[in-house]
């Protein structure tokens, strides 16, 4: 048979075949819907979160507050600030979900932590607009709230930080308290073991420096679990200028009665870091009481409690950290970033400070005796909130005499009237 006939008589058979296939498809397509709404959802136009808002603010029962987890006040502030960018538009198929439900969704995600199917019951509309409803509200508070989170530029701006340091925890020259926390994840997609980390689950670390008001001045998310502890500080911005020396800090000042001795400004933090001329640590061990290294650990760490608190008070009120974050990492590190500017916001604002951060949230001190914060309580439920490992290291000679000049300072001069009886 001639080889052109057979060629013609396959490309027959083959067209019919690809007709075949396209007009499957095109049927396939055309397959009509179960339904076009379920009956949950087309129930949101009798009952949604918008009425039920407005029934909460005519109760002044405090469940408002606790649902939103700032004031109305503050609420609508934010609604307006971040409306234009959340916002739809109504088509002739379907009407859009209103702006401030889409806004309540994703507060309601940060307050509860619950799974995006568990809230579209809740806001009647399904998980994928939930999911769509959050990381838009991310995306456009982190545009608005931006310059809540601002560290210092010039060594003007860090000396009001230290200022208040010792004016309000008696510890001088000090510009910051660092710490760091690991978030909880689910094992991201193709990651291996790049967030792996030394318990053995997969994490995204959240490093935050917080000033003496419990004010977070740099917070960095999204380092992999897998990286030391110790490597974490080093690869975030603030790690890598403060070893550069491109931090702006002021010049080695005396202090009050020790005028033949300039100390440096510092940050305090705890055993996990790296002891460093501007990072100081406490000393490890066991010491007497009244020994030099027994005070200073007890005025160190009674600094450092700031940002121990900052991240105790962040965890309580925003509960998604209180369980492991079905996310991926750069949608956990959206979340996290957002809950810190809101933390900065809310902290600062004069209607919602009062029930962000309540009376008794907070350690506070009673003649030397410190009184827990309600925070603390809820530390055994945070399990998403881990902290860094805590790794000796062997620290320069230049690192170890600073710590020392702050030993004698807070030996002779620097003493709080009723330490000696507890240090």
């Amino acid at each position: 048979m001639d080889s052109r006939v057979v060629a013609s008589a396959a490309f027959v058979v083959l067209s019919g075949c690809m007709r075949r296939i396209k007009a499957h498809q095109v049927q396939k397509a055309k397959r009509k819907r179960r339904w076009w709404m379920t009956s949950l959802s087309r129930s949101r136009e009798r009952y949604n979160v918008s009425i039920m808002i407005e029934d909460l603010i005519r109760e002044p029962s405090g469940r408002l507050e606790n649902f939103l987890r700032m004031s109305y006040t503050d609420f609508e502030f934010l609604l307006n600030e971040v409306g234009h960018m959340i916002g739809k538009k109504d088509t002739q198929l379907r009407k859009a979900i209103s702006v401030k439900e889409r806004f309540c969704v994703a507060l309601r995600f940060f307050a509860s932590g619950d799974s995006f199917v568990s809230l579209s019951y809740l806001f009647k509309f399904s998980q994928q607009t939930v999911s769509r409803c959050v990381f838009d509200v991310c995306d456009a508070l982190i545009s608005v709230l931006n310059h809540q989170i601002k560290m210092p530029r010039s060594s003007n701006e860090w000396k009001k930080i230290a200022i208040e340091f010792e004016k309000r925890w008696n510890f001088p020259h000090c510009l910051g308290a660092i710490d760091g926390k690991h978030i909880l994840i689910q094992s991201p997609m193709n990651s291996g073991s790049d967030f792996f980390n030394y318990k053995h689950t997969f994490n995204v670390v959240m490093m935050a420096l917080v000033d003496a008001n419990y004010m977070f001045t740099y917070v960095d998310v999204g380092c992999q679990g897998r990286i030391s502890d110790g490597g974490v500080f080093r690869n975030t911005v603030l790690g890598r200028k403060l070893e550069e020396n491109r931090l702006m800090l002021p010049n080695d000042e005396t202090l009050p009665n020790h005028t033949q001795t300039t100390f440096p400004y510092v940050f305090v933090a705890d055993d996990a870091f790296a002891l460093g001329p501007h990072l100081l640590k406490p000393f490890q061990g066991v010491y007497e009481a009244g020994s030099d290294e027994r005070v200073f650990n007890y005025r160190l760490s009674r600094a450092r409690r700031i940002v121990e608190n900052a991240f105790g008070i962040l965890a309580s009120v925003f509960r998604v950290f209180r369980a492991p974050m079905l996310l991926q990492p750069d949608k956990v590190s959206k979340v996290a970033m957002t809950c810190a500017l809101l933390h900065n916001f809310l902290r600062s604002s004069k209607d919602s400070s009062a029930t962000y951060a309540p009376p008794g949230a907070i350690d506070m001190e009673q003649d030397g005796t410190i009184i827990p914060g309600t925070w603390r309580s809820d530390v055994q439920n945070m399990i998403s909130f881990l902290p860094l490992k805590k790794i000796p290291r062997k620290a320069g000679r230049e690192a170890q005499e600073i710590r020392k000049l702050f030993c004698g300072y807070f030996k002779t001069t620097g003493k709080v009237h009723w330490q000696d009886r507890y240090c």
